[in-house]
């Protein structure tokens, strides 16, 4: 019987060239090292194995002893092999592909369990690399690679993998956000238009402020983008002067004074605070039509604090129902039985009962539906079991019905934020608009429960009406599905009579925008000049041997051609307005239209843009429903200002995919 060195050993007539040291009978070998060795006869009865790449010599057998191959393994696979290592070296191996050497063998590969495994060459960069991207993707804490179950595993894993530190891991987290922070800073350099922010302010457990930054803006293919900015710690939030200071701030950061279009801030903000923020946006961009894009009012704070005031008008029936749904679904038993009883009943709802979140309104809301659609369950269930007591009466249902229908069109309204890849601000009009409308019928219910809350309801949707409409109509008129007509017939029935005088102010704000922008210098921004005839104009001018004048010697000719054809010609806001609105097909794109029409159109394309790219909540889409401020986490909140915004604004931008174009080298940083 062969021994398991024997059966390690592969020796072939071609490879000893004489017949005596390899008997015919021994089966052919297949073990991997022999790929990258020879053997050798060095004296008679002693061989030894030759490395091809580095020509070393191991030993291998001496009379009927065999070596084995472990020792062979370990010089190509565990990277002793001077050979390999300078290959390595050259090739600049990623974890995830192996080069092959142009005319020899391909590098080592391990055969432990499947022949079709890589040799896969170990890299310590590389590998810190990938732990900061994993701690800032999955917000795991920077501590953990000092936690000794990390540390055990990973030695387990990969034996040569180096220890690091907590500030290492802190310094190779910043160095990653620095490199998408590349990527976004040429991302941003490209953008055509102007900008939009979105202020969201969060607290820590020590009272700190910290305001998320976030930008909204539109590219040169009409692809509407939000991205984390900034995220600026302001130590007394509830100053006067903290977010006008985070948005010179961030202005500063990405050199974006001079292209930022509005604000749309998620936090109570006193009228000295709103004060402060128009001068800066008035001095830094003078579109801003003397701050009426200034937006303090965030929709899905002002849909969430209703809806808070509706809960809590409901909230002895809600506990009533809350608690019936906690005794089926806290019990395996009580549920089965449950779900007998609706089996029975032949219920066609296809919701079960559910238990809410209580900081997150949406839940309860969807909470009340199953429960409501489920009341026969609930009613036979009093009947059949002794121990569930305190079931919601008829008078009870009835209330939930109510409570469910004023929460419906809150509830569809913030469903928007969460998710839609569209322009919001055009679906906000009509959605504001029948909320308005609801209420306004609401109010002469003759149910004083429906009645009296819908007047307490009513008052925060007309502040809200009244901050914001202006900006929701101009929106609409850029959908050329509705243009001003759709202002018109709502605004009459908002306004009755007094509709005329509404109309005139949003008709008199698109004009007065639409002049800003025509006395702006040609072209609005440097990108804009590759948008449109740049390309023709550019053979132009080759073809006629570069002899036209440059842009500044035709500045006076340009102002000269708006003054004599203004008088003779409708402008393009008009033409626009006049032409007969599109169908209302589903799922219309208006970005894609005006991509189409930006030839036609070229300076209220660019109003365009801008205008459809204004945020009207700056809540991120995991927090539309949120009834408590947001509050960083005990963790986070003891690390330094710079790491926190390291570590959510890169996992914004990797989750965006912003690296694509961005080298991964790893950029080495320590702190």
């Amino acid at each position: 019987m062969e021994t398991p060195e024997e059966n390690n050993a592969l020796v072939t007539m071609d490879v000893l060239g004489t017949p005596e040291t390899q008997p015919n009978k021994r089966r052919k070998k297949k073990s991997i090292v022999w790929e990258y060795f020879t053997i050798e006869t060095v004296s008679p009865g002693c061989r030894r194995a030759c490395c091809k790449r580095c020509k070393q010599s191991f030993a291998y057998s001496t009379g009927s002893k065999v070596a084995g191959t472990s020792h062979l393994k370990r010089h190509i696979a565990k990277g002793t092999c001077p050979a390999i290592i300078r290959d390595q070296d050259n090739n600049q191996l990623t974890p995830s592909q192996v080069t092959p050497r142009s005319g020899g063998s391909e590098l080592p590969k391990r055969r432990y369990r499947s022949p079709a495994s890589p040799y896969v060459p170990f890299d310590q960069d590389r590998c810190r690399h990938e732990i900061a991207k994993m701690i800032i993707m999955h917000d795991y804490p920077l501590h953990m690679v000092e936690h000794p179950g990390f540390i055990a595993f990973v030695q387990n894993l990969q034996p040569r993998f180096d220890k690091v530190s907590f500030n290492t891991v802190q310094g190779d987290c910043v160095a990653t956000y620095l490199r998408e922070k590349q990527s976004v800073m040429k991302l941003i350099e490209g953008i055509p238009g102007r900008f939009c922010l979105t202020l969201d302010m969060w607290t820590s457990n020590q009272t700190l402020g910290y305001v998320f930054i976030t930008g909204h803006f539109i590219d040169g293919d009409w692809k509407l983008h939000r991205r984390i900015l900034n995220v600026i710690m302001e130590p007394y939030s509830d100053s006067a002067n903290a977010l006008s200071h985070a948005v010179a701030a961030c202005l500063s950061d990405w050199s974006l004074e001079s292209r930022l279009f509005s604000v749309t801030i998620n936090h109570p903000l006193t009228e000295a605070g709103l004060e402060n923020l128009r001068p800066l946006l008035c001095t830094k961009n003078p579109l801003i039509l003397d701050g009426q894009l200034l937006i303090g009012n965030c929709v899905a704070r002002t849909l969430s604090s209703v809806a808070k005031d509706v809960l809590a008008a409901g909230q002895e029936i809600i506990k009533k129902i809350r608690d019936s749904v906690k005794y089926v679904k806290t019990s395996e038993s009580h549920e089965e039985k449950f779900l007998e009883i609706k089996h029975q009943l032949q219920v066609p709802s296809e919701k079960s009962p559910s238990l809410d979140n209580q900081t997150q309104w949406n839940t309860t809301y969807q909470m009340l539906v199953a429960a409501s659609e489920l009341k026969e369950v609930f009613s036979c269930l009093d009947t059949s079991d002794p121990d569930y007591k305190e079931a919601p009466s008829m008078e009870d249902w009835k209330q939930v019905e109510t409570l469910c229908n004023i929460l419906k069109p809150l509830f569809d309204a913030a469903n928007i934020l969460t998710t839609s890849t569209n322009p919001t601000v055009i679906t906000f009009f009509h959605e504001v608009w029948k909320i308005h409308s609801d209420l306004a019928r609401a109010v002469n219910s003759e149910d004083p429960f429906i009645s009296n809350l819908s007047k307490a309801l009513q008052e925060k949707i007309d502040k809200y009406w009244k901050d914001c409409s202006l900006v929701l109509a101009i929106a609409v008129v850029m959908d050329p599905r509705f243009k001003m007509k759709l202002v018109e017939f709502s605004f009459t029935k908002i306004y009755g009579e007094d509709a005329p005088t509404y109309i005139k102010i949003v008709d008199d704000g698109i004009h007065e925008l639409f002049l800003e922008y025509i006395a702006l210098p040609l072209p609005l921004t440097p990108t804009y000049a590759d948008e449109g005839n740049a390309g023709n104009n550019a053979k132009m001018e080759e073809s006629q041997g570069g002899n036209l004048p440059s842009d500044n010697g035709l500045t006076d000719f340009d102002a000269y051609i708006m003054e004599t054809t203004s008088q003779h010609s409708k402008s393009e806001l008009d033409q626009y307005l006049e032409e007969s609105l599109l169908p209302r097909v589903p799922d219309f794109d208006v970005l894609g239209w005006w991509k189409q029409n930006k030839l036609k159109y070229p300076t209220l394309s660019k109003m365009a843009r801008d205008i459809l790219s204004i945020p009207v909540s700056a809540a991120a889409p995991d927090s539309v429903f949120d009834m408590v401020n947001k509050q960083l986490d005990q963790y986070r909140s003891s690390l330094r200002p710079e790491t926190v915004e390291a570590l959510v604004c890169a996992k914004d931008w990797l989750q965006c995919g912003s690296s694509a174009d961005v080298s991964n080298a790893p950029v080495k940083m320590e702190f």
